[in-house]
């Protein structure tokens, strides 16, 4: 297939967050299951697959997000699933936190959501199909004492909230949307020396793999009468310890 013309013939994925960890692995899923995936981050290269865009710069820009957006319409003609997977997430003492932190947080967390959401949800809704996804975490309903983590609540507890929002107002035109919400997923932003502790926070007694987090992820997007869920891949957390 020539890559410059584009054809509503297939799938056509969004994920942010891309270079990396969870969010490489979307990308590889996704091209794994026949979609064309235009993936965003902010350093992100263009690698030899055609069929993999790359679209570099930092989400919570309104500009970037729509270069996302346009790029998935000039090349592939149409938007069926965007995964809102950038994430930025701080721990430290709630008093701690630097207006910096803040800033960055919400840059990522929800300016990043919104912009690209409210930018390609006009294209689902005029295909009457589409499917929002957003990585949020288990934390907002259950935190840890041993972990404080009150910015990663006031921004990613919107999220959570929005998922239902916007679930709900769009639940008959075609338009789905879901978040998976993962416990400790082990990626390279973690240290190894830190694993041990980290798996003890599960009841499972074990860190989260990037498997775990793509194999939710491709459940809703095949499950068709699911919509506003939240999906808890957490090892238990959420249930209690």
């Amino acid at each position: 297939m020539s890559t410059t013309s584009h054809t509503s013939a297939r799938n056509v994925a969004i994920v942010t967050g891309a270079s990396q960890g969870i969010g490489a692995a979307l990308v590889a899923a996704y091209r794994a299951q026949g979609y064309a995936v235009v993936a965003n981050s902010r350093h992100i290269q263009q690698g030899e697959d055609a069929d993999v865009v790359a679209v570099p710069g930092h989400i919570g820009d309104r500009l970037v997000a729509q270069r996302v957006v346009q790029t998935a319409l000039d090349r592939f003609g149409r938007i069926d699933t965007l995964i809102n997977n950038a994430g930025i997430f701080i721990a430290k003492p709630f008093t701690e936190y630097t207006p910096q932190d803040f800033q960055d947080a919400f840059a990522v967390n929800v300016a990043g959501f919104f912009h690209v959401t409210q930018l390609a949800l006009p294209q689902m809704l005029q295909q009457k199909s589409g499917h929002v996804v957003t990585i949020t975490t288990t934390l907002v309903d259950q935190p840890i004492a041993a972990v404080p983590t009150g910015l990663a609540g006031l921004t990613k507890g919107g999220l959570d909230a929005v998922t239902r929002s916007l679930a709900i107002e769009y639940a008959k035109t075609g338009v789905r949307v879901n978040a998976v919400r993962p416990g400790v997923i082990k990626t390279p932003m973690h240290a190894p020396e830190t694993h041990d502790f980290l798996a003890a926070l599960h009841p499972m007694g074990r860190m989260g793999e990037i498997g775990d987090i793509v194999d939710a992820v491709l459940y809703l997007e095949r499950a068709g009468f699911v919509t506003g869920e939240l999906l808890n891949v957490d090892g238990g957390q959420h249930a209690g310890r």
